[in-house]
């Protein structure tokens, strides 16, 4: 296969997989159990993790959105038993999100989807094309964070 083969193989697989990717990945996780939050939701319990309680704006920055973005999914999650606010003690003008024994749950189920992907990835790559696969997300993870810069610049010129 010549470059620009390989250049139009590769944009229509990426193509096909950024519009699917949402969809499918809502159809996995969004099950039974989970049918009352939505998959932006199942996003921002992976945000806030299991590790220790986040301020909200960590969360928002996590996930490239305002605040007031995050706060109005907070206000469903929490009053469907997701997540829990709480002031800070050291400081309690600081609101700390966590995670419920619920929210646990679905963190958990969120994260098994991505590890089941990720080995399906990687099933039959060596190190090398391992390497080689990681070298280009990082490439294009650094095209759109790039992209975003730019339009974030020339939103704030108008």
């Amino acid at each position: 296969m010549k470059d620009r083969e390989i250049n139009m193989a590769l944009n229509s697989v990426l193509v096909s997989l950024f519009n699917d990717i949402m969809h499918i990945e809502e159809k996995a996780i969004i099950t039974k159990e989970y049918e009352d939050i939505s998959n932006n939701d199942m996003h921002i319990i992976d945000a806030i993790g299991i590790n220790k309680p986040q301020m909200v704006s960590e969360v928002a920055r996590k996930m490239s959105v305002t605040q007031g973005t995050v706060n109005v999914a907070m206000n469903a999650l929490e009053r469907k038993g997701y997540i829990n606010r709480n002031r800070s003690e050291e400081d309690r003008r600081v609101v700390l999100v966590s995670l419920t024994e619920k929210g646990v749950k679905a963190y958990h189920h969120h994260r098994d989807f991505h590890k089941n992907m990720m080995r399906a990835i990687v099933r039959d790559l060596n190190d090398d094309e391992k390497k080689a696969l990681h070298h280009c997300l990082v490439h294009l993870e650094e095209f759109f964070r790039d992209l975003e810069e730019k339009n974030r610049r020339e939103a704030g010129k108008e």
